[in-house]
């Protein structure tokens, strides 16, 4: 079972669904609970895989604990997951310790705010069995700055699926086309949920100051969220409004990459993100800002551009000088889709997971030779008086 919060159209939930299909059903047999609503990503797969939602009232809301375990233990849960940091965190662990779950883990697809861990899921390291980083870099932050234990971090890379994410010539007319603009403008698009760590408004001011110079690009963004009015109204101040496309949650993502001229990201904080996954096995370059991991799939010269967080300047420079280059282009997206089919598969991450819980399966289930299961460590005692 895999613990989250919501699953509307983003990084990591797009992520998790990409998972659960190609997962083995003779080996794992995947399940989403939602502590709020399934959202769009969750309705979608619903058909699917089982999802369950509305777990928590709120924030403070300790009878989670009682509804997940009741859940874990009716749908004989043997490994539970809890994707990204926060609640889901923590009460999906602590949950999963209260109903004695063979193995706990936890998948962590960011570094710093708002995705940092807190002192309280830091209580819960003893029940824990992995911490899953997506790069190498970021299995090295696991264990520096947020302090886990080294044996309990395993390095799972973020893949994509490189047969539906490919590139395709008639995907740019097509764009252009559903947009209403002219086979001859140029586009610059970001796939990223609408909040405030991927920092749109970067995208919003570099879109002005390339305005006067490109007088035909436009800029395409993918996603949805709070800060949707905000973009939109920044957008009308700098007089960009006829420049930028918002088109909202959308599921045909791969067309709509693969029809740009570059893509971009201007995150405030990453791990290894999707969607620049997605971008290169399109094979379409990335301008993106130099946080987390991104540096280990953006090769500067070779596969995208990378500049300072924040840094509107070398941002905007950056994309005017690759969209005024093709044939740089066409050649980091190339070198772009080599790196994510020898190091970014989705059949890769799929392996990584399987092999992950069915190991920590057998590790735990074998020594107790059909044993009643037992909670573990801090929630022992908890659990006996339940």
């Amino acid at each position: 079972m895999f613990v989250i919060t919501s699953m509307p159209v983003g990084g990591a939930e797009t992520l998790l669904v990409n998972l659960m299909r190609r997962m083995n059903p003779d080996v794992v047999c995947p399940e989403v609970a939602c502590l709020k609503d399934p959202g769009p990503l969750g309705q979608q797969i619903a058909s699917e895989f089982p999802v369950h939602s509305n777990l928590i009232g709120g924030k403070y809301d300790i009878g989670v604990i009682r509804r997940l375990r009741r859940l874990i233990i009716d749908r004989n849960i043997d490994a539970v997951i809890t994707v990204g940091a926060g609640d889901k965190m923590f009460w999906g662990r602590l949950a999963a310790a209260v109903a004695g779950v063979p193995v706990i883990a936890s998948a962590l697809h960011s570094t710093g705010w708002p995705d940092g861990v807190g002192r309280a899921n830091r209580w819960l390291t003893g029940i824990t069995d992995a911490f899953i980083a997506v790069a190498d870099s970021h299995g090295k932050f696991l264990r520096q700055f947020e302090r886990f234990p080294d044996e309990k971090v395993h390095v799972i890379r973020n893949g994509v699926d490189c047969e539906k994410f490919r590139h395709d010539e008639s995907a740019g007319v097509w764009l252009r086309s559903e947009i209403g603009l002219d086979e001859t403008s140029r586009l610059v698009g970001i796939v990223a949920a609408l909040r405030e760590e991927k920092n749109h408004f970067m995208l919003v001011h570099a879109a002005a100051q390339l305005r006067e110079s490109h007088c035909d690009l436009h800029w395409v963004i993918v996603g949805d969220g709070p800060q949707r009015p905000e973009i939109e109204s920044l957008a009308d101040q700098l007089g960009v409004a006829d420049r930028i496309h918002l088109l909202g949650t959308r599921h045909d993502t791969q067309r709509i990459v693969a029809g740009l001229d570059l893509f971009t990201l201007c995150s405030l904080n990453e791990a290894s993100p999707v969607s620049i996954l997605e971008a290169l096995a399109c094979q379409v370059a990335v301008v993106s800002t130099d946080v987390g991991s991104i540096g280990e799939t953006v090769i500067e010269g070779e596969t995208g551009m990378l500049v300072p967080s924040e840094d509107v300047d070398a941002y905007a420079a950056a994309i005017g000088r690759l969209i005024d280059d093709p044939s740089m282009r066409e050649s980091m997206g190339t070198a772009g889709r080599e790196r994510v089919l020898a190091t970014g598969s989705v059949d890769s991450m799929v392996t990584g997971y399987q092999t992950l819980i069915t190991d920590g399966y057998d590790a735990v289930i074998r020594p107790r030779k059909a044993t009643a299961r037992k909670p573990r460590g801090l929630v022992r005692e908890v659990a006996a008086s339940r």
